[in-house]
């Protein structure tokens, strides 16, 4: 009778542990197993002025409550469980589904001077006065896109490896980290036959929000703070209910959470912000996620939001002496393309963005940003000028499939990615998935670190100001 006391015990615990989150603690074994990563994700997001808002998204039926230094609440519900209804989306109807989110979303936002933050027992990391170590990844998750014909290996460490670097990212034990954007990639469903895709969750629902970013980055949001960017994979015909429900740091406000089509022009812009880094340094985030690669036309509400969005980036970069643009498409980094006869040309960087900014500052970005930290192309990537522009680096290869077209070791003569941009050191690495560390060493100087997927060191830079230069030009 002892046994089934012990099994009865148990299921009744587990049953709190489902509505409440406040864990058993007389249990005889694997006190733990009930709260999975499945059933709960706990992390802390970086907001505007750097605001650590802490995030719990449970199965649970209502909120847990929170620990801050002792003192115990309530956390505050931030999105319900629902089904939303099947919107407009990037993919043919046929191919998409409604998203259901069978959780809750839960905040609380921590005060100034927090020392401690625990949720069901376990701590949250908290922002540093100064974010020294820096952590950054991108474009992290696994495609599934019918489309292009591009099937990923989700069930395969090697050919879909975020899991791994998040866990080598978080051995790093960084202060803060930046994701730049483009978290889901499962899109479609796996067609049948397809054995590396076999299974794979797909849609933008919580199933694949949860199997691409929430579980496989588990180790890295216990690691650190996060800053997260928005990429077009969060834009609102694509992963946008997600973004807003799940990872924006900003209210989630009716009519700009992406489930009605026709509030689009709402949902898929949003103000910049900044998060202090310490001594006179800070991010400033953007929200670009819905530029075009092509020039943006005069009567294009882009270009009015864009506009609008320089302005306000100008004056955040005031309250600082040295500023980190953090954006997910790059504006002054370089594309390639080959041709049918295997030519490759160099492209530019998003003209989208280029077209608007350059009415305001032919410079393209205010005097007082120093460099750019960007995703979206699926290499690791470091241009510098000797002209004033802010140095760019791209990192967007930490998980979905990699651009694989060659970059030259050295540049033709005159190649920029900008009109005005004159190239002074180039740096790339092209095929090869891994993450980004940047250390900073004096009030304008950092030490940037690229690595592997076993943890290999594979190339290092140095920014100072807005000028950098790495010891290798092609990491082979």
């Amino acid at each position: 009778m002892r046994l089934t006391r012990i099994n009865i015990r148990k299921a009744l615990c587990l049953g709190l542990v489902a509505t409440s989150l406040i864990g058993c603690s007389n249990l005889p074994e694997n006190r733990n197993s009930a709260v999975t990563a499945a059933e709960v994700s706990s992390f802390v997001v970086l907001g505007a002025d750097g605001i650590p808002l802490a995030r719990v998204i449970t199965t649970a039926a209502q909120c847990p409550q929170i620990s801050l230094d002792g003192q115990v609440v309530a956390m505050d519900l931030r999105a319900q469980a629902e089904t939303i209804a099947l919107r407009t989306t990037r993919s043919d109807p046929a191919d998409s589904k409604p998203s259901a989110f069978p959780v809750l979303t839960c905040e609380k936002s921590i005060p100034p001077h927090t020392a401690s933050v625990k949720v069901a027992g376990r701590s949250l990391p908290l922002p540093k006065n100064e974010a020294k170590r820096i952590v950054v990844i991108g474009d992290t998750g696994c495609r599934l896109k019918k489309s292009d014909n591009a099937y990923q290996s989700c069930n395969d460490e090697a050919q879909y490896p975020f899991a791994r670097i998040a866990a080598l990212a978080a051995k790093w034990k960084p202060d803060l980290v930046i994701h730049v954007g483009d978290f889901l990639y499962r899109e479609n469903a796996c067609p049948d036959g397809k054995a590396e895709c076999a299974g794979s969750t797909w849609g933008y629902g919580w199933d694949a929000w949860r199997d691409d970013f929430f579980n496989p980055a588990n180790s890295l949001l216990q690691a650190a703070p996060w800053v997260m960017v928005r990429g077009n994979h969060e834009s609102c015909k694509r992963a946008g209910q997600g973004w807003w429900r799940l990872i924006d740091p900003r209210p989630l406000l009716p009519g700009r959470d992406c489930n009605i089509a026709t509030n689009d022009n709402i949902g898929d812009y949003s103000d910049p912000y900044a998060v202090p880094l310490g001594k006179d340094a800070q991010l400033i985030v953007l929200d670009t996620s819905n530029t075009a690669g092509e020039p943006i036309p005069d009567g294009d509400i882009r270009a009015d939001k864009y506009r609008d969005l320089y302005r306000k980036l100008d004056t955040l970069s005031q309250q600082a002496s040295y500023n980190i643009g953090v954006n997910h498409h790059p504006i002054l980094g370089f594309t390639a393309k080959q041709d049918a006869k295997g030519k490759i040309s160099l492209l530019p960087g998003n003209r989208g963005l280029q077209s608007v900014f350059s009415g305001i500052n032919p410079l393209l970005l205010p005097p007082r940003v120093n460099a750019m930290l960007s995703g979206h192309v699926h290499l690791w990537q470091e241009v510098s000028f000797s002209s004033p522009h802010p140095t760019q680096f791209i990192a967007g290869f930490s998980g979905t499939l990699e651009d694989v077209i060659p970059l030259p070791e050295e540049l033709p003569e005159g190649a920029t990615p900008a009109p005005g941009a004159v190239v002074e050191h180039f740096s790339s690495w092209v095929n090869g998935f891994g993450f980004m560390t940047m250390d900073r060493t004096g009030a304008n100087i950092w030490e940037v670190k690229v690595w592997d997927t076993a943890g290999h060191e594979v190339n290092s830079c140095n920014i100072e100001g807005k000028k950098s230069i790495c010891k290798v030009a092609r990491v082979k």
